[in-house]
């Protein structure tokens, strides 16, 4: 891994004197040259120093904290913030961008885009990952960018070294052109009603085989949407025990017909699809989101 930092050049107000980027956390030192300024005042994103004195603004913080951006170009992961002040004398007011970029990805590794901690029947904390992956899912993708019609590989997986086997699911998937889904954002729907591959109805897209019950290999057909422009993927995910599946708990796309990925004897379970599969029990879902990539039309 090779996390960097970019900042503005400010020797006039003071220095960078420390920073650590981690996989999921950063320390950053500033060391304050103006006499009159207060390092109180100094925010990472929405955080308040972790500590300051007369001269140094500390933050220890973690990713998801801080309001910190997350955009995963093929090999490349960055978190991105600003480093404000802000001050009723304007002179003394600025803000900088701050990134802690990965250059690369090593073995066995995934960028932890949304790090969800929660309980499944006792067993112990989950933790998902979500990436763009290469046409074979052997690495991660070397390409952001997808011409139309084109197969964007899309793997989910989640850590449970101390559970039992779960299978991993995609509740439910939209693109859209924000990294965050706001009111007004334009989506196009992609898994639907609790697992259902719903753009496999107009397209080639599907589940391929499982290597891994705790893997989720997607294999999405590059669509009309947002051409040109910055797509955002954002998932719903959760992981289940395998024996005690219902309508709810499934992984289906339409190939001729609805079929379910983990066992063809089950595709009943795939048969409110095109309805509305009703979920029966409250539990915890993670969310990701995956991007920005990029959908071309080699005809326009």
């Amino acid at each position: 891994i090779k996390p960097h930092l970019i900042l503005a050049n400010l020797a006039c107000r003071g220095f960078l004197n420390l920073l650590d980027c981690g996989t999921d956390f950063v320390t950053l030192v500033w060391t304050e040259g103006r006499s009159r300024a207060d390092t109180s005042l100094f925010r990472l994103g929405n955080c308040f120093p972790t500590s300051f004195s007369a001269t140094e603004a500390v933050f220890s913080v973690d990713f998801d904290d801080c309001d910190f951006r997350r955009i995963v170009t093929g090999d490349r992961m960055m978190f991105t913030n600003d480093l404000t002040y802000s001050s009723d004398s304007a002179p003394l007011s600025f803000s900088h961008p701050v990134v802690c970029a990965y250059e690369r990805w090593p073995e066995d590794w995934y960028p932890r885009l949304y790090a969800p901690i929660f309980n499944t029947y006792g067993l112990g904390d989950l933790e998902f990952h979500f990436g763009l992956m290469n046409a074979d899912f052997s690495g991660p993708a070397e390409s952001t960018s997808f011409p139309l019609g084109s197969f964007i590989p899309i793997m989910a997986s989640v850590a449970q070294e101390s559970h039992q086997p779960l299978l991993l699911f995609l509740q439910e998937c939209v693109a859209a052109t924000t990294p965050e889904l706001q009111p007004e954002s334009t989506l196009y729907p992609i898994i639907a009603n609790e697992g259902c591959l719903v753009d496999s109805l107009v397209s080639r897209s599907k589940f391929e085989p499982r290597q891994k019950s705790s893997e989720l290999h997607l294999s999405l057909q590059a669509f009309r949407f947002g051409l040109g422009e910055e797509v955002f993927i954002h998932c719903k995910l959760v992981a289940w025990d395998p024996n005690s599946l219902d309508n709810t708990k499934k992984a289906c796309h339409y190939v001729k017909d609805w079929e379910q990925l983990d066992n063809s004897a089950s595709r009943y379970l795939c048969a409110c699809c095109e309805s509305d599969c009703k979920s029966r029990r409250v539990r915890s879902l993670a969310s990701a989101v995956l991007g920005p990539l990029t959908i071309t039309d080699v005809n326009y």
